[in-house]
């Protein structure tokens, strides 16, 4: 199987182009589609195989847990157990945008997800198409860089291909993506709440909102 290329306005999607990558993604299949960052891989996070599809794809290890992108705060809360009044400020703060915020996990998420965990990353897309996207599947989608583990993030929808080409069922190519950092990732289920990694939100610009220090 070799990757269908659709081309995608990447500040007016089309409704019907987002449609047909929703209908893959809920029938478990893998769809690539361009973040405000690097292009992802994404797939139902509800579905165990289509997760466990993403692991072999990227040869990843299954120790690693994948982050999430929902279209708005509502979709998040699909997915998560609660939000602590800290994630309302860095919301408010920082989304839509690339600041991905560690939750206490759904119980209805497949072990592999996780990591073996029992917490999910999640992020709300300032991209046209990855939040269009997410919003047309009705529910978060996996949101992990798409290439193999250990090389380099794509930031065109050709790099995906080459990397993932043989392993997808659709690439939406919304032209070059902007790559440079990815996004910042925050646990706020620890106390204090803890820098996971350095990202594109810098961590002088969490604590000041936050008001304190993280571990």
């Amino acid at each position: 199987m070799t990757a269908t290329i659709e081309r995608v306005d990447p500040h007016r999607p089309d409704p019907g182009v987002l449609a047909r990558g929703a209908e893959l993604l809920r029938r478990g299949f893998l769809v690539v589609y361009p973040t405000e960052t690097f292009y992802g891989l994404g797939c139902d996070p509800r579905q165990a195989e289509a997760v466990e599809r993403i692991f072999v794809a990227k040869g990843r290890p299954d120790r690693m847990a994948l982050p999430l992108i929902a279209a708005d705060r509502e979709a998040v809360r699909l997915c998560v157990r609660g939000f602590p009044e800290m994630a309302h400020r860095l919301m408010d703060a920082f989304w839509p945008g690339p600041l991905t915020i560690v939750f206490p996990a759904a119980d209805d998420l497949p072990p592999l997800l996780l990591g073996g965990g029992h917490t999910v990353g999640v992020r709300v897309s300032s991209h046209p198409v990855a939040s269009a996207l997410a919003r047309a599947t009705a529910g978060p989608i996996v949101a992990t860089s798409a290439n193999r583990s250990g090389g380099p993030p794509p930031s065109t929808a050709e790099e995906a291909m080459e990397a993932l080409g043989e392993v997808v069922s659709l690439i939406l190519d919304g032209g070059p993506t902007t790559g440079g950092t990815a996004s910042t990732v925050i646990d706020l289920t620890v106390e204090p709440p803890r820098l996971i990694r350095s990202g594109a939100v810098p961590r002088s610009a969490i604590e000041s909102i936050l008001g304190r220090h993280l571990g």
